[in-house]
C-alpha cells in the first residue's frame, strides 16, 4: 500500500498534493486525545495503537498516560484528560458525580479476578462472619466480592473486611492470614500455587463475569468531536488486528510499557478477553445494559453509590452498534 502511494505521488505530484491537503486539514482539526489509564493488561492495546502509529493512521493524535484510578475522573473533570478507561462499576461511581459517557468496551476479565478461601469454607453460605482481605470500597476487588456474594444470596455486610491492596491481600492470604481474600492477576496466581490444605480459589470472573472495562469521554466532548471519537475506536480495533497478525511484536511493545517481557505479557493476557467490533456490537445489544443495572444495585447495596446516575446517559452505543 505504501509503495502504491509512493508511485502515485511520483506520477502525479500536483494531484497528490491537492488531494492530501484536505486530509491534512481534517487531521489537524481533530483535537489531541489524552487517555488516562493504568498498566492493566486489558488496556494495553491502547499503548500498542499509540506506539505503533495506529491512532495516527486513523487520523488522530493520542497520548496515553498512567494515572491512578482514584485520580482519573478528577483529571477528566479538570480538563487534564479528555478520555478515561476503567471498569463499568467504577464508571457508574464516577457517573454519579459528573457527566460521563462510555463509547467502547475494551475488555472482559476471564479469570483474572477472583476470591480465595480457606479449606474450612466449603461454599458461599460458610462465608458469613468470616474476614476477607480486600481493597477499599469503590475498588474493583471490593466490587467483585460484593457482586459474587450477592449472586449467591449474601451481602458484603455478611462478611468482615480488612482493607489491603490487591498484592498485599494475596500475600497475606498465602502467609496464612484471614479467612479469604479478593484480588486479581498477577497476584491471584500466587494463590493458585498453594496446597489444598492452605486454601483454594472459590470463584473467578470465569464463573461470574463481572469485570468489564470501558472507554469514556464527557458528553460535551463527544458532541463536539464525533470524528475524533470514531478515530480512537478505529485505532483500538486496528490494534487488536495487529495483535492477531503480529502477536510477538505486539506483545513485546505492550509488555515493555509495563516492564514485562513479551512472553510474560502474553501469559497475563490469557486472563482477559479484548473486545473487537463484533463483540462490542453483540454486547451493547442489551447484555451490557443489564450488567450495568445489576452493577448499580451492587454498588448501592454496598453504599458505594448513594446517588444513582442515569444509566441510559452513561452509555452511547451508536459508535459500536
Amino acid at each position: 500500500m505504501l509503495n502504491r502511494r509512493n508511485l502515485l505521488a511520483t506520477a502525479a505530484t500536483g494531484m497528490a498534493g491537492a488531494l492530501a491537503a484536505p486530509h491534512v486539514a481534517r487531521a489537524q482539526a481533530m483535537p489531541k486525545i489524552t487517555i488516562g489509564m493504568s498498566g492493566w493488561t486489558g488496556f494495553a492495546p491502547l499503548t500498542l495503537a499509540e506506539q505503533a502509529g495506529l491512532f495516527k493512521a486513523a487520523g488522530v493524535e493520542v497520548e496515553t498516560k498512567f494515572v491512578p484510578q482514584r485520580e482519573r475522573n478528577l483529571a477528566l473533570a479538570a480538563g487534564a484528560l479528555n478520555c478515561v478507561v476503567t471498569t463499568v462499576d467504577t464508571m457508574i461511581l464516577w457517573g454519579s458525580t459528573m457527566p460521563l459517557v462510555q463509547v467502547l468496551v475494551l475488555d472482559k476479565s476471564k479469570g483474572g479476578d477472583g476470591i480465595a478461601v480457606r479449606p474450612t469454607i466449603g461454599g458461599w453460605s460458610d462465608m458469613k462472619g468470616k474476614t476477607f482481605a480486600v481493597d477499599g470500597a469503590g475498588t474493583t476487588p471490593y466490587f467483585v466480592l460484593a457482586y459474587m456474594l450477592r449472586e449467591n444470596g449474601l451481602s458484603i455486610k455478611d462478611v468482615q473486611t480488612a482493607t489491603l491492596a490487591p498484592q498485599p491481600a494475596a500475600q497475606a492470604f498465602v502467609a496464612g492470614q484471614f479467612d479469604g481474600c479478593s484480588t486479581y492477576e498477577p497476584y491471584l496466581s500466587s494463590i493458585r500455587g498453594i496446597s489444598a490444605t492452605q486454601g483454594r480459589i472459590l470463584a473467578t470472573t470465569t464463573d461470574y463475569p463481572c469485570v468489564v472495562d470501558t472507554l469514556a469521554f464527557t458528553p460535551d466532548f463527544v458532541a463536539k468531536n464525533e470524528g475524533a471519537v470514531r478515530a480512537v475506536i478505529k485505532g483500538w480495533y486496528d490494534a487488536l488486528a495487529m495483535i492477531k497478525a503480529e502477536p510477538e511484536k505486539s506483545f513485546e511493545i505492550m509488555g515493555k510499557r509495563v516492564n514485562q517481557s513479551g512472553e510474560a505479557f502474553k501469559a497475563s493476557a490469557a486472563f482477559i478477553e479484548w473486545q473487537d467490533a463484533a463483540m462490542n456490537k453483540a454486547y451493547v445489544g442489551g447484555d451490557l445494559q443489564a450488567f450495568m443495572g445489576k452493577a448499580l444495585e451492587v454498588q448501592k447495596e454496598a453504599a458505594v453509590v448513594r446517588t444513582a446516575p442515569d444509566l441510559a446517559k452513561l452509555l452511547d452505543t451508536r459508535f459500536v452498534a
